[in-house]
């Protein structure tokens, strides 16, 4: 709290010191055509101040970009037009610190011979221009002022209808009842590993992001029935774009908070403006504090620290050229051996020492041309890592009792301590995605390409057998695999307010040797009077399974070592939905869908039981699948509603409603919830920004969220004293259900416009209330009493408050 104070000390005295001089920024950007990303040239800029007092206006040079110097601060709406194109408006934000730098797509219009009428694109449409269902723009502006977030931009996701991520601990996407096993995360066009800090192999969630949402520029978020480029996936797809630094202006971004440490540096490579750098990098922050010998009240600290860059050179004849990269490491030691008095361990198991780490890097070379002006290629050539490493040792403890102020207390003794468990999993990717897409003409485009990828897999672990007496190998794997996806996709604008889409997608897999041949792709979508459209899509999804389960071999003692399950198919996946929408204006709109999803070949035991991988790829725990069989099936359907008021002006809300059930049947062929089956979610955000000055002004934001509690079962207690871990009573599994989920999250932030600088300081109140929530059961057994049962409820975070101060600096005048 000292550093803070200081922060505001020093903030208030240069506040003190400003002019009054009206502040202004540039506004810079680039106008092309959506489908074929040729500039377009002559394009009519304007911007609508706040005030109404001002009209600024421009024209796109000969390679569609565009400057308007000496905006005022504040937010304007800027339209973007051109004669044969539809308008495009956008509402943005101006600061002092940070150059305003935009890239408008503009749809061409549709020609007929009779005059129509022409409405601009709307709020929330996706970047992919293939895209027509089940589709949400993730915009970063927007987004960013969701309270509770944390500036994640998978809990950020989290907001939107069929999107449920009720976990305090991690970032899991469910999406409309899936397990986050389901989820892809690719930048440029390839598949990346998870994205998080502290990742269990094969899951898609985590702690903590390493995606930082500076990085990222509007982004394409898909739920179901996505289009034909996108696959193994049987639950959603998150699309990212990564922005480029500025091309004309050296900046600065340095912010200070909880969850981190970070700075980020941008600017052109060279004075024509042609290339552009962005460097970042974070570490955290209760790190930095214990290093520093501040206490914080405990020594498990999560250490973790991430980077990333991109530079972008434009090339001559219409090319350009990027490089990127995204990385981050992260560790955890929680040593249950260091406590002396007694209580109850609720952080970690409460036998064992833990020491865990995980590591994940992606960077590539992006490669983009306008081969003329109906065909546009793009090649990104990538390589990726993640690696993750875990050791346990078991602890043998007693009780002792001694006597302080007259009491009689608890003391933890050691008696020994040992190795039980420990593995290291490393996953190397080489991956290569090239399209073309080619505009016949207004009414035809068609897109084309294929995503192939080769991995490097080395994979060991040991462990000591239920008795402790030795130990046993589970995993030695050090091997390769292919997996290869084809695919077309066809858009036919049949009118100008009806489009339909149709695509074929295509997979290999070559360590289970598994070929799904021909994966359909439809969507179809009509715009008709007063703001209003019907959609419906449908496609065929496959997905392979967790690496390292193709390559368990279980606990051999000598014995030949057989992979189980390397043979293992593809889960699949039939989406259909169908929503309507309404627009009441540029910023407001009603959307609903409903949808149903059919899941087959889902791997589960050859042997009658509730187990299905369907329920795995939340939490803490790796799987260790004996011989599975893809017999299993599933099944998802819900509808979903969503009223959006987008940021405008001065306030914004969000409600987002899902109904929806999840089932799945095991190989003993008993229909059961399925573990993501909540039944419902509701959440309600809303923002209002307040003018206290031309320079200074108040944000402040809500949100609140309720839904249905997670599934659990009986514990088998038997088993449990046995193996030193919960075990479940296979019948009984997911019968259970925990109360249902409340959270209330307040944001509130403060903005300053100084000249050539803007202060920003933010306090984010993550459940307000402090509300406990029930994440699950722990093993917990009870030295004070043996005999109890070694169980323990498993609470989500309470009240968590957490601040930042963020600085935007010019660094150079342009010259």
């Amino acid at each position: 709290m000292k550093a803070f104070a200081a922060i505001l000390t020093i903030l208030f005295a240069l506040i003190s010191i400003e002019s009054q001089a009206q502040l202004t920024q540039s506004v810079r950007g680039t106008v092309f055509d959506r489908e074929t990303k040729v500039p377009i040239t002559g394009a009519k800029i304007q911007i609508f101040t706040s005030d109404s007092t001002k009209l600024l206006r421009t024209l796109t040079d000969l390679d569609g970009n565009f400057e308007i110097k000496e905006v005022p601060i504040g937010k304007h709406d800027l339209r973007a037009s051109y004669l044969s194109y539809q308008t495009s408006s956008v509402t943005i934000v101006v600061i002092t610190g940070k150059e305003t730098v935009l890239e408008i797509p503009l749809i061409e219009k549709f020609q007929e011979a009779q005059e129509v009428q022409v409405v601009g694109r709307k709020k929330g449409e996706t970047i992919n221009e293939l895209a027509i269902v089940s589709a949400q723009q993730f915009s970063v502006e927007e987004t960013d002022r969701y309270a509770g977030s944390r500036s994640d931009p998978a809990r950020m996701a989290s907001n939107f209808a069929g999107v449920q991520g009720a976990d305090d601990s991690r970032n899991d996407i469910i999406v409309r009842g899936n397990s986050p096993l389901g989820i892809v995360y690719r930048i440029e066009g390839v598949d990346i590993p998870n994205p998080s800090h502290f990742a269990i192999s094969g899951s898609t969630g985590g702690p903590v992001s390493i995606l930082n949402n500076k990085l990222l520029g509007n982004s394409d978020f898909f739920m179901s029935a996505f289009p034909a480029e996108y696959g193994n996936s049987i639950s959603g797809v998150f699309d990212l774009k990564l922005r480029n630094g500025n091309n004309k202006r050296h900046e600065f971004t340095g912010q200070f908070g909880f969850l981190g440490t970070e700075f980020l540096l941008e600017g052109p490579l060279s004075s024509n403006g042609k290339s552009s750098y962005l460097i970042m990098g974070r570490y955290s922050t209760l790190r930095l504090f214990q290093v520093l010998g501040i206490q914080i009240g405990t020594d498990a600290v999560p250490e973790y620290g991430d980077a990333a860059f991109k530079f972008n050179w434009k090339l001559a004849k219409g090319g350009n050229l990027s490089w990127f990269g995204i990385g981050g490491k992260s560790n955890i030691a929680i040593k249950i051996s260091d406590l002396e008095e007694y209580s109850t361990e609720l952080y970690g198991e409460g036998d064992r020492d833990q020491y865990f780490g995980t590591s994940m890097g992606v960077s590539g070379l992006v490669y983009k041309k306008s081969i003329n002006e109906k065909s546009f290629l793009t090649n990104t050539l990538a390589y990726s890592l993640e690696e993750q490493h875990s050791k346990h040792d078991f602890l043998l403890r007693h009780l002792d009792t001694v006597q302080e102020n007259n009491q009689e207390i608890y003391r933890i003794i050691v008696d020994s301590i040992y190795q039980l468990m420990g593995y290291q999993f490393k996953t190397q990717r080489l991956s290569n995605y090239i399209s073309l897409n080619h505009k016949f003409n207004t009414r035809h485009l068609i897109k084309f390409g294929a995503n192939v990828e080769y991995q490097w897999m080395n994979m060991n672990d040991s462990v000591l057998v239920t008795d402790h007496s030795q130990f046993v190998n589970r995993w030695d794997f050090n091997g390769g695999a292919l997996l290869v996806q084809p695919f077309v996709q066809w858009r036919w604008r049949i009118t100008e307010d009806m489009d339909f889409t149709s695509g074929l997608h295509a997979q290999y897999y070559s360590l289970s040797k598994s070929f799904s041949p021909v994966e359909p792709r439809v969507g179809w979508k009509w715009r008709f009077k007063k703001g209003q459209a019907i959609f419906a899509g449908a496609g065929l999804h496959s997905q392979t399974q967790p690496l390292y389960t193709y390559s368990y071999h279980g606990d051999s003692l000598g014995g030949p070592k057989r992979r189980f399950n390397q043979g293992m198919d593809f889960t699949k996946s039939i989406h259909q939905v169908i929503g309507y929408q309404k627009n009441f204006s540029k910023n407001l709109q009603i959307k609903t869908e409903a949808y149903y999803q059919y899941l087959f070949q889902i791997p589960v035991t050859y042997y009658p039981s509730a187990f299905s991988l369907l329920n795995q790829g939340s939490g803490f725990a790796r799987i260790f699948p004996d011989s599975l069989v893809n017999e299993g099936t599933g099944r998802n359907y819900g509808i979903e509603l969503t009223v959006q008021k987008f940021f405008d002006k001065s306030f914004f809300f969000l409600f987002t409603a899902s109904l929806y059930d999840s089932k799945y049947k095991g190989q003993d062929g008993i229909e059961r919830n399925s573990s993501y089956n909540g039944t419902y979610t509701l959440n309600l955000l809303g923002g209002k920004e307040f003018k206290l000055s031309e320079k200074q002004s108040l944000s402040i934001g809500i949100k609140t969220t309720v839904a249905g509690g997670k599934r659990y079962g009986f514990v088998n207690l038997d088993e449990t004293r046995k193996k030193y871990e919960l075990v479940f009573i296979d019948s009984a599994f997911n019968e259970r259900q925990f109360r249902d989920y409340f959270r209330f999250d307040l944001k509130v932030n403060w903005k300053y416009n100084a000249r050539n600088m803007t202060h920003e300081i933010g306090l984010d109140l993550v459940n307000l209330f402090n509300t406990r929530n029930l994440l699950g059961l722990a093993f917990a057994p009870d030295l004070a009493n043996p005999t109890a049962e070694p169980i323990a409820e498993k609470t989500q975070l309470g009240f968590l408050p957490l601040f930042y101060y963020r600085l935007d600096l010019r660094l150079q005048k342009r010259k």
